[in-house]
């Protein structure tokens, strides 16, 4: 967590536990899950940091792990290569224990690119007993 990036992240409270997707630059946040958008910002200090994040809802569903819909939360968290683990909580829910992992995450990229691939024919492979060169037999019997 120590440089920019995109990050899979995991969280749970005792009401619940969901993923989402979470884009770290330049001390801000933001991501989101199916139901909500997070934004908030960070700071890190060698291997400890900080961070407040925000909840808004932009679809019907179910409510956040903290059995409301909008928090803020408050964490506090530590870095050990290249995952982060942190706990906190939303002045919204006090007493409701907030944890949640980072997890770097990469786009994937295609095995190969179909527009740049060159596919060369070895007639040798193709099935015996079949002359697609001469107009005069028919392959099927016709």
């Amino acid at each position: 967590m120590s440089k920019d990036g995109k990050y899979a992240a995991w969280f749970r409270t005792k009401y619940g536990q969901g993923t989402g997707i979470v884009y770290l630059k330049n001390g801000e946040i933001s991501g989101g899950d199916g139901f909500f958008t997070y934004a908030g910002s960070y700071e890190i200090d060698q291997e400890r940091f900080t961070a407040t994040l925000t909840t808004k809802r932009h679809a019907d569903g179910p409510s956040t792990v903290f059995g409301l819909d909008e928090v803020e939360v408050t964490l506090t968290g530590q870095v050990k290569g290249a995952i982060a683990t942190c706990t906190g909580s939303a002045k919204q829910a006090p007493g409701v224990v907030f944890e949640a992992t980072l997890i770097p995450s990469q786009d994937d990229k295609p095995a190969f690119d179909l527009k740049h691939t060159v596919l060369k024919l070895n007639p040798d492979k193709l099935p015996k007993g079949l002359d697609f060169r001469s107009r005069t037999r028919n392959p099927f019997g016709l």
